[in-house]
């Protein structure tokens, strides 16, 4: 047979119609995750073959709410405009927000528990008191001071105080909020770090992490320490260079530290310049030793010696009052650590700290792993208990419950909303304020469902369709102060 081109292309055509044909006689079944699969099904067998629907992009997914969010962006990328320059630089309270400028009717709102007349009520209490600590916690939607960073700077613009809180003395991702370095000896250890085992006295502290200057050592006995030479770790303070002008301003500065098991001995150096000499507390408890400074430090070295050091579990850089709003990014952690750790250890340190609200922002790192609805609930069960777990912990602190934001897989070729994703969000919905904590729905928030399509297309967030961009995370950020702090104005 002779091969002519025209016989080429006719046998292709004969070929591509007979497999766009196939695509009318395959089924789908829908599978335990929510999603379905289509293809011919023999016994056990299954071959994977589109629909005609999907193949020739038919099938029906549901857009997000594009001019709902587009007008939301639009307006809140106005507001930051107008907004940011009077709230990052002057040095007295700025005015209230003025709301003529954005239309919050597109505000996602916050939800309450029954009370919420008396959860506000004491919420705005606390904000206006003369020191309101505020403990943020969260999966990697945080790293960085992300998200806390413009809440802080906005709370902090009305409600008064200045610097960044809670800082780790080993640094383990880029921060724009402060500027601290450690000497090189220092190592980092997180409850949450599934590749490091825990220490067996759980010891992690409120932040769940510590770092160290010397290694640890199982038991200690004499002969030990007259083996060991006495090590030497630096912590490096200065003033941030590209954060809120408020949160480049402390002068409390709080080293919180515990297991101390030998003598410690701490110099404060500025400038070159010994300020002040101590000895840490050597009894194993936890203990904040404090550093009090007239102004912001410009180049603060703290000195530690000792053969084996504390567990330092962080810094807190704060002002003299107002709001102290803490940073806790926990890489990879689905909100269900907290009750695995020390509670005696824990309990001291949150007396200590005293947080008015802590807030909660898990549920993502979850969602690609949920097999059906009942793994779902179990799940919002879980971290329920640990959220009720943490407000044992407190004196009656308000909890604030943020929810994932969408998330994309690919389902035949489109990037699509994870099927159980929504049915989370309803459940965590439901079960933090049946017990008596608000929750606010980032994914709700984005546009609902298929709304993280639009946000990856407008480079609000990144191709993993997982994770804010910058500019995302104001805009996110943005919404969600704007929710609050309508809802505290309508307190009069």
């Amino acid at each position: 047979m002779k091969y002519t081109p025209l016989r080429i292309s006719v046998y292709l055509i004969i070929v591509l119609l007979i497999l766009l044909g196939l695509t009318f006689l395959t089924d789908s079944k829908p599978l335990p995750n929510g999603t379905f699969q289509e293809g011919f099904f023999i016994g056990d067998v299954t071959v994977k073959y589109p629909k005609s629907d999907t193949f020739l992009q038919k099938e029906d997914i549901s857009e997000p709410q594009v001019t709902t969010i587009d007008s939301i962006v639009t307006n809140v990328e106005t507001f930051i405009e107008t907004n940011e320059v009077e709230i990052a630089e002057v040095e007295d309270l700025p005015p209230p927000p003025n709301f003529r400028k954005i239309d919050t009717s597109k505000v996602q709102r916050i939800v309450y528990p029954e009370n919420k007349l008396e959860y506000l009520e004491k919420l705005k209490n606390s904000l206006s008191s003369s020191e309101c600590r505020i403990i943020h916690y969260g999966d990697s939607q945080l790293e960085g001071d992300r998200i806390s960073a413009y809440l802080r700077n906005r709370l902090q613009g009305i409600y008064g105080g200045t610097g960044p809180g809670f800082v780790p003395i080993v640094q383990v991702y880029e921060q724009i909020s402060n500027e601290v370095a450690a000497s090189e000896n220092w190592t980092r250890h997180a409850y949450f770090d599934r590749r490091e085992k825990p220490f067996e006295h759980k010891k992690y502290g409120a932040y769940s992490s510590f770092s160290r200057f010397t290694q640890s050592h199982d038991s200690i006995n004499e002969a030990l320490l007259d083996s060991l030479p006495i090590a030497i770790g630096n912590i490096y303070i200065s003033q941030p260079s590209k954060s809120y002008s408020r949160l480049k301003t402390f002068t409390k500065i709080g080293l919180h530290y515990g297991n101390s098991v030998t003598p410690t001995t701490v110099n404060v150096y500025k400038n070159g310049e010994l300020i002040k000499t101590d000895e840490l507390i050597n009894d194993g408890d936890y203990h904040e030793y404090k550093i009090n400074l007239a102004t912001t430090p410009t180049n603060l070295k703290i000195e530690l010696a000792s053969k084996i050091s504390p567990d330092f579990y962080g810094l807190t850089l704060d002002g003299d009052g107002g709001i102290n709003l803490d940073n806790v990014a926990m890489r990879g952690s689905a909100g269900t650590v907290f009750a695995g750790t020390n509670s005696t250890n824990f309990n001291r340190m949150y007396k200590k700290l005293d947080p008015k609200l802590v807030i909660f922002q898990y549920g993502g790192n979850s969602v690609p792993y949920f097999e059906d609805s009942l793994h779902v609930k179990r799940y919002a069960g879980y971290i329920k208990n640990h959220v009720n777990w943490v407000k044992r912990k407190t004196n009656d602190a308000s909890i604030l419950f943020i929810g994932p934001s969408d998330m994309s897989t690919s389902e035949n070729g489109n990037m699509v909303t994870y099927p159980l994703l929504p049915y989370l969000n309803t459940c965590l919905k439901d079960i933090m304020t049946e017990n008596g904590a608000a929750y606010w729905s980032i994914y709700d928030a984005m546009g609902g469902k298929n709304s993280m399509s639009y946000w990856v297309d407008q480079k609000l967030a990144g191709n993993d369709y997982t994770h804010f961009s910058p500019s995302g995370t104001k805009i996110i950020s943005e919404i969600l102060f704007l929710s609050l702090y309508l809802d505290l104005t309508d307190i009069k």
